[in-house]
This record gives structure tokens, sequence and C-alpha cells, in this order.
């Protein structure tokens, strides 16, 4: 049970049980360990400074306290940054490192920020550039050493026991219900909103979180964070560490995944689908490159894996228990051996992923929640009778949920955020009566398990009338190993059509085996037989669906849709708006070719 009212008690909480790794980060190669006593000085220190500088809390409203931003990738500073703020009652605005420059700068000027911290030197160069356009911000300080920029260690000083004193008393006075932070979401349309969150917010799904967490059965409390520490998920699962006397370890970037994994050998960690997606595509890679018996006994083991808690009994657990011997356990060797739950959110979990690394002893735990939600509104249990495939699980305790009449979400709770920063209008749009209106399409399955079946702005109707809901045919589509993206459209449109992004990598697979010169991406989408094959794939998943919702034309895109091309949101979301509009020429096509059954972009 957590005794604590606010976020920064972690510090108290850790000092009853200190440890000598409590976060650590790669440094020329090496990892780092920075123990319990080490961190919460250098808090206490940065904290100091702070209020040296003359940041404060004023006079305690939201609008009238300071605000320090924060830009840069996982590492311990980010958390000792975090909870420096938090104690002198200022509110951080963490920030995505890749967020546009004119994004940044539109954040910086709502938030009014005093001072920033930086990760690295583009970083240092990115916000050297908008600066002069952000009058409030007195102080830059960077992370890493970089020419003509401050290191943040200049604050890193003794204090003296009457600063020390002072500093205390502030961080008593700091309320539960004061808000901790505003994080902007870009969302897949339109203006950055800062979201106001509370220490109760955040605390609260903490506490809820934990009681997930203990079902787990972890020989020892160590994680692996990769995913940016300025999204709410990631920030409140920190936070369950913090509390929990767990090591953090910080990879030092998404391509080292693999290899950090291997060397931390960590428990527990956090992902979006995306990243299993892609170790999947791995993993099917090695196993395309096995011969005879090996590669027969490999995709045995994944036709086991995809009918998980589909098929029961004695034999199939035998069946399993083979499999688990000759080829999940080298799977789980992979990444370290002791990796024991996998939990995901962002976005939805493609179920047959999930049915695979469960039966691979790496069990997905699948939620779901919003930014506004803090996040977590409903989470999938490590016991059997608490975990549904094809939905985001049973609520969490203390979050209420109800269906409005239109199917959309509504979410009440402490986990419900304060509003938007100086946005009533917005607020009070999406806050009615104590409920938050998600803007997500829904159901409760068996009345227990929370199912979400689309977004409520992404239902479209077709020009005959008939409503179609895109998301539930993309989730079951992109199963497919050789469909890596997909966006389903059709608005005002005579039938359902859907844009689509080949799992390159599969393909080039499938087209060694079928003799097929692969010399490009560009080339090989408008191959008569690739277009067959991906026809074959559309015919096969169609019949369940109804007639409006299936998928009548297609086009075939060489170039994957990312965060730097700005199809997607920094987490990974599709922005529609922008892929309609960027592919608009493409998607004419299909609806004024008449003769052909699909198209490809040229």
């Amino acid at each position: 049970m957590i005794n604590a009212t606010r976020l920064f008690d972690c510090i108290r909480v850790q000092a009853e049980a200190p440890v000598n790794n409590l976060l650590n980060a790669k440094q020329n190669g090496e990892w780092k360990a920075y123990g319990t006593a080490e961190v919460h000085d250098k808090i206490n220190q940065l904290a100091v400074s702070l209020l040296r500088m003359g940041v404060s809390a004023h006079d305690g409203t939201t609008e009238g306290r300071d605000k320090i931003a924060l830009i840069c990738s996982g590492r311990p500073e980010w958390l000792i940054t975090d909870l420096a703020v938090q104690q002198i009652g200022a509110i951080l605005v963490p920030l995505y490192p890749n967020t546009s420059n004119k994004e940044l700068e539109q954040i910086l000027n709502s938030a009014e920020v005093k001072c920033i911290f930086i990760g690295n030197k583009e970083l240092c160069s990115k916000i050297a550039e908008i600066s002069p356009n952000v009058p409030s911000l007195k102080w830059i300080f960077s992370f890493d050493r970089v020419d003509g920029c401050k290191h943040w260690e200049e604050l890193l000083n003794p204090f003296t026991t009457e600063e020390y004193r002072q500093l205390q008393q502030i961080s008593s006075g700091v309320r539960a219900d004061q808000v901790s932070t505003i994080i902007y979401t870009s969302g897949t349309a339109g203006t950055p909103k800062g979201v106001m969150l509370t220490h109760e917010n955040i605390l609260s799904n903490v506490k809820a979180c934990t009681e997930v967490l203990t079902e787990i059965p972890l020989r020892e409390k160590k994680a692996l964070s990769f995913l940016p520490l300025n999204h709410i998920f990631e920030k409140m699962c920190t936070y369950i560490y913090l509390f929990n006397g767990f090591s953090i370890y910080y990879a030092e970037n998404m391509d080292t995944i693999g290899a950090n994994m291997k060397e931390v050998k960590p428990y527990i960690f956090t992902a979006v689908p995306r990243l299993l997606e892609k170790v999947f595509e791995r993993i099917m890679q090695e196993g395309q490159k096995l011969k005879g018996i090996k590669k027969k006994i490999f995709f045995t083991a994944i036709n086991l894996a995809e009918q998980y808690e589909i098929k029961t009994g004695w034999w199939y657990q035998i069946k399993l228990a083979i499999a688990d011997m000759l080829v999940f356990s080298k799977w789980r060797q992979a990444i370290g051996g002791n990796v024991k739950a996998i939990i995901v959110g962002s976005s939805a979990c493609p179920v047959r992923l999930e049915r695979i690394f469960t039966a691979a002893k790496m069990t997905v735990l699948e939620g779901y929640g919003l930014t506004e939600t803090s996040p977590v509104i409903a989470v999938n249990r490590y016991s059997k009778n608490q975990r549904k495939y094809g939905t985001v699980g049973p609520l969490l305790k203390g979050v209420e949920v109800k269906i409005d009449g239109d199917g959309e979400i509504l979410c009440k709770g402490p986990n419900v955020m304060r509003g938007y920063y100086k946005d009533p209008a917005m607020t009070a749009l999406v806050l009615q009566d104590g409920w938050f209106h998600t803007g997500d399409i829904g159901e409760l399955d068996q009345g227990y398990f929370l199912k979400i079946t689309d977004r409520k702005k992404e239902i479209f109707k077709t020009s005959g009338g008939k409503y179609v809901a895109p998301l539930p045919i993309e989730n079951r589509m992109k199963e497919s190993l050789f469909i890596e993206q997909m966006m389903v459209i059709g608005a005002e449109r005579k039938f359902t059509a859907a844009l689509i992004v080949p799992s390159f990598t599969n393909l080039k697979l499938w087209c060694q085996q079928n003799k097929i010169a692969y010399l490009s991406n560009e080339s090989i989408v408008e191959n008569p037989m690739v277009i067959s094959f991906y026809q074959s794939i559309i015919d096969s998943y169609n019949p369940e669906f109804n007639h409006v919702e299936q998928v009548k034309k297609f086009v075939l895109l060489p170039v994957e849709w990312t965060i730097e091309g700005g199809e997607l949101t920094p987490t990974s979301k599709m922005k529609r708006r922008v892929i309609l509009e960027k592919y608009k020429v493409e998607i004419e096509k299909i609806y004024t070719d008449e003769t052909n059954e699909f198209t490809v972009m040229h």
C-alpha cells in the first residue's frame, strides 16, 4: 500500500529502503548506476538552485506558478528534474524531442515557460532557433555538454541548512490537488492542447496500477525504460517503479533496445504495439532462414502460440511445452531471459501478437487510457480470469465508465484531468457533469471487460448513408505479416477502400520465394503479382465484415508513415487528415478508375 499524497513523496519512500542502482544509464559505453542517496542529493541541489534563480509557485494558482520545460529522451536527469520542479511547486512542461519547431514555439509561449532543460546538441540547436520568439524564456540548460549552452551541473551545488529548511517548507505546502504537470497533446489534428494533471490524478493511477503489478511474479524489481518519459503512460509507469523499489535502466536509444535488454535482463517493460510488431518481424525473418526440420518446428510453434487460450487441454499443453523448450525459450534468452510481462498501451495491439508473446511466457498486458485520464482507464491483468484478448481488460480500481447513447466511452474518477490549460471552452466540451468524454467508441464485454471498437471522430458515412468504423478493419487486416500500416477510407464515397503500406521486410522474402525481382519499394508495389497477392490477403479478411465495410479497392504505398514524415503523431497514431491530404491524388484514382479492382501508386 502506497502511503503518499504527492508524486515526489516517492523520495521519502525510497529513503526508507535505499538501493545502489535506483537509476541507470549508459555513459561512454558502460552502465553507470545512480544510487538513492546520490539521486536525492541532485534533486535537492537542483531544487534549491531553481529557488535561487527566482523560480517559484508565486500565488499558487496554475496560471501564476512558473513553468519549467523539459525536452530529452529518457535518462536519470529527466526524473531528477521532474522531482526537483515538483518540490518547489513549479509546473513541469515535458516535450517530445521530435516536436516540430513551430509546435515547440506554440507550446513554450502558451505555457509561458521560464526555464528549459535540454538533452543534447541537436535539441540545443532547435531551442536556440526558436528562443528569440519565446519572450518568457530566461534560462536554457543542457544535460550533455554543448558549446554555447549552460550545463545543468552548474546548478548542482551545495546548499545551506537554511536553504534546505526553506525547500522543505515549500514542498510541504504543495497540495495533492495542485497541477503537477501540463502535457501538451498534438493529437491527430489541430493545435496542441495542454492537459493539466494534478499529483492526485497521476498518483491515483500509480496506486491502482501497483495492485495490478503485484500479481506479476518478479524475482527482481528491474525495469527497462525506452518510451518517451513525457508520454503520461511511461511517466506514470515510472512512478510505479519509483514507489515500489524498482531499479530503472534507460535504453541508449530505440536502435539499441535489443542489446540493452540482453545486458540488463529486465523483468518488465512498457511498449507500444509497433515495437512488438517489429520484434516479431525480426523473429519471423530468422525463422524463414531455417531449413528442414528446424523450420518446421519453428512454424509449428508459431501456429500453437496463435491458438493460445483458444485451444486448451492436456495434449495442447504438452505440445506447447515442447514448443517452449525448442523455440520460445530462445526468444526469451534473446531479450535477457527474465521478462515476465510487457505492458502495452498507446494504440491497439494485434490479438495475434498478444497470444504469441503470452504463449511464449512473456505476458502481454494491454491497457487503455488517454493523457486526460492519467492515463489508465482499464488494463488486462496477469491472472487469466482477469484477461481477455480483444479487450483492454477490466476497469482500474476507482475508475468509473459508462457507455453513452452513441456508444462513446465516458470516464469518471480521481484520474480525470483538471482541464485544458487556458482553454475553458474545450474543457467544457469534454468534461460534463464530472464525466470525461473520451472520443472513443466501445462496449463492456460481459459487463466487465472494456472493448474499444473505434474512434468517434473516425467513423465515417459512405455516400450511400452507411456508417463504417475503420479501426476494427485496420486492426484485423494488420494482423497479416505483409501489412505494415493501413488506413481505411470512404467518407462520402461510394465504397470502402484502403491505403496500405506493405511490410517490405516480409514482402522481400515472399518475392525471393516466388522468384520476383525486388529492385525497389517503388517498383515492387506496381508489380502485378504483388498486387494480386495483396488482393488475396484482402479477400481473405473481407468476409469477416459486412458488405459496406469490405475493402473494395486499395492502393499500395512505397513509403512507411513516420513521425518525421508528419503522418504519425509522436505516439505513433495516424494523422488521418494529413494522410488524406498527402495521398489525395492516389485516393481520387481509386474512386475514378472504375475498371480496376485495385490500384497502385505511381
